[in-house]
C-alpha cells in the first residue's frame, strides 16, 4: 500500500512538473516575441532599464529549471534533489510575496512614476517624424487602446499621429481624435485585469504550495523507505 501511495505521489508530481516545464517554455516563447516585437523604451524611457522582455526570458529560464529538477528529483526518488526543488520554491514564493505587498504599499508612487516616464517617452519622440521606430511604438498603442497621447490630443501639438483619428483615413480638414489619453485607458486596462491577475497570483501561490508539500511527502516516504540518496 505504502509503495502504491509512493508511486502515485512520484507520478502526478513529474506530471505535474512537465506542465510547469511547458508553461516556463511558453514564457521563453512571449519574452522572445516581446523582445523582437516591441519595444518599452519609445514609451517609458527610465522603466525601460528594467527590460520586461529579458524578465521574462529570465522568468521562464528559473520556472523550467525548477520544474525539472523537480521533475527528476520525483522520477529517480532522489532525496537532495527533493529538497533543493523545496527550498527553491519556498524563496520564489516568498520574493513573489514581497513584490505583491511593494506594489500594493506603493501603488500610488508607481503610477506618479509612469505617467511621469509616458510624459518623458512622448516629448522624446514629438518632432522625430512619424517614420521613426519609436513612433511605431506610440503608434500601436494607440490603436490598440484607442487613446492619444498620455492626457489627450494636445499632448502631441501639431502635427497629431494619424493613429489618434477616430475615423480611417485620416485625410480630412477638421479630423476627429480619441477624447481620451492612453495614461487613462491604461489605468482602464489595468484594473479590469486586476481580478484576473489577482486569481493568477493566488494560483500560482497554490501550485507552488502544492509541489512544496508533494516533494516534502515524497522526500519522507523515501527517507522512511531507505531509498534514495543519502544525504
Amino acid at each position: 500500500m505504502a509503495q502504491g501511495c509512493l508511486k502515485c505521489l512520484k507520478y502526478t508530481m513529474c506530471a505535474a512538473n512537465f506542465l510547469i516545464f511547458m508553461s516556463g517554455v511558453a514564457v521563453l516563447g512571449f519574452g522572445a516575441y516581446m523582445m523582437v516585437s516591441f519595444r518599452l523604451s519609445a514609451l517609458t524611457p527610465s522603466l525601460s532599464q528594467i527590460n520586461i522582455p529579458n524578465m521574462l526570458l529570465i522568468s521562464g529560464i528559473i520556472i523550467t529549471c525548477v520544474s525539472f529538477l523537480g521533475f527528476l528529483g520525483a522520477l529517480k526518488e532522489n532525496r537532495c534533489l527533493l529538497l533543493t526543488f523545496f527550498l527553491v520554491l519556498f524563496l520564489l514564493m516568498l520574493v513573489e510575496l514581497t513584490a505583491a505587498c511593494l506594489l500594493l504599499m506603493y501603488e500610488d508612487q508607481i503610477g506618479d512614476v509612469i505617467r511621469k516616464d509616458l510624459n518623458e517617452g512622448l516629448q522624446k519622440v514629438k518632432g522625430q517624424g512619424s517614420k521613426n521606430s519609436s513612433m511605431s511604438d506610440w503608434d500601436l498603442v494607440q490603436k490598440t487602446f484607442q487613446c492619444c497621447g498620455v492626457n489627450g490630443s494636445a499632448d502631441w501639438g501639431n502635427p497629431v499621429p494619424k493613429s489618434c483619428c477616430m475615423n480611417s483615413p485620416c485625410e480630412q480638414p477638421r479630423p476627429e481624435y480619441w477624447p481620451q489619453g492612453c495614461l487613462t485607458k491604461l489605468n482602464a486596462w489595468f484594473e479590469e485585469n486586476f481580478l484576473t491577475t489577482g486569481i493568477s497570483v493566488i494560483v500560482l501561490c497554490i501550485i507552488e504550495v502544492l509541489g512544496m508539500c508533494f516533494a516534502m511527502t515524497l522526500f519522507c516516504h523515501i527517507s522512511r523507505s531507505g531509498l534514495g540518496y543519502k544525504l
